[in-house]
């Protein structure tokens, strides 16, 4: 089968290439997938440059979700052969054929595209357990998000008023990507700068926020602390500068500021308690099916095309979701068949 494999770490788009290898069988409590489409992701960008527990192996086939028509079931499996499905995949999505957990494999509703399923695994699901399971957002309170340009930041745009939230602030690392957060949801955008602090307290007339939701490691820690208001909850859930992250602040600090701050991973938690991922992903497919959720992605023709939007991510020059459309002539099931529900985007 053809997959997208990364050869070596790198910091481009070099050793990154299509490759044919061989096609992954499901054991107990698994299944593959027939890949219409597989969502790109920051996290393919943090696994080809090399970061510490993103690629498993080398060379690594990266991509971490996937739509698409059950192919085969391992024992154990209720799943039918030929439903249609979302998955989170613990990489290898990028391919023609995908392995995934069957707990963590969900049928997609009628009227969802698969290109649109596509998206929803990582970002609604992270999303929605960011807002509900770590940060415990109560009504009427008020979010900051960072990089709210992409992906979960456009996610969470719309979940924090379908969940009963408040005003949203987001923050964007460019100038140029502050219209394109406020056209995502967001009812006031700012590009970081050194006045940043005082555009998010001015915001919140001076009360600060109860909520950031922060996937820059430890970088913006400090602003995080400045605009938090007492009893506010910081939740780290990334990365994204690579290196190491600095030390938290001492327990006074947080003490003394009525503030907490907590960690969030949608890997960790899809090994360790796969059921609540999976609910989240049938909540936000039924939310999206509902049409209280607008999952608008961007499609990328093939996997050939990847490496460059990898890049666009890499850059932060990427702007929401990108799903690469992954169809194999041999697959006729995946690009003729369930046509109703597919064509209704």
């Amino acid at each position: 089968m053809r997959a997208l494999v990364m050869t070596a770490p790198s910091q481009g788009s070099d050793r990154t290439h299509v490759q044919t290898i061989d096609e992954p069988r499901p054991g107990p409590g698994e299944v593959t997938i027939d890949v219409a489409y597989a969502g790109v992701n920051f996290m393919d960008v943090m696994a080809r440059r090399g970061d510490p527990g993103y690629a498993s192996a080398w060379p690594y086939v990266p991509g971490l979700e996937v739509s698409g028509l059950v192919r085969a079931v391992g024992t154990g499996v209720d799943l039918e052969i030929g439903q249609r499905v979302a998955a989170f995949t613990r990489g290898g999505g990028l391919a023609e054929v995908a392995l995934a957990r069957a707990p963590l494999t969900v049928a997609i509703p009628d009227g969802i595209s698969l290109a649109t399923a596509a998206g929803a695994p990582m970002v609604f699901s992270t999303a929605l357990l960011l807002l509900t399971d770590a940060a415990r957002l109560g009504p009427g309170e008020n979010v900051l998000v960072h990089s709210a340009g992409g992906g979960v930041g456009s996610a969470l745009a719309q979940l924090v008023p379908a969940l009963g939230g408040g005003l949203r602030i987001g923050t964007v690392g460019r100038t140029d990507k502050i219209a394109s957060a406020q056209k995502s949801g967001y009812d006031v955008a700012f590009a970081r700068g050194d006045d940043l602090a005082e555009a998010v307290r001015t915001a919140t007339g001076g009360s600060g926020v109860d909520v950031v939701l922060d996937p820059l490691g430890t970088s913006m820690l400090d602003l995080d602390l400045a605009v938090t208001a007492p009893g506010g909850r910081i939740v780290l859930f990334g990365n994204a500068g690579g290196g190491q992250p600095a030390p938290l602040p001492p327990a006074g600090r947080l003490i003394g500021g009525n503030v907490s701050i907590g960690g969030f991973s949608i890997s960790s938690l899809s090994a360790s308690a796969p059921e609540r991922v999976a609910a989240a992903l049938r909540r936000v497919l039924d939310l999206i099916a509902a049409g209280r959720l607008n999952a608008d992605v961007t499609e990328v023709d093939s996997l050939s095309d990847v490496p460059a939007v990898h890049q666009l991510l890499a850059d932060g020059r990427g702007r929401g979701k990108y799903v690469a459309r992954v169809v194999s002539t041999r697959r006729n099931a995946v690009t003729h068949g369930h046509q109703g529900p597919d064509q209704r985007r």
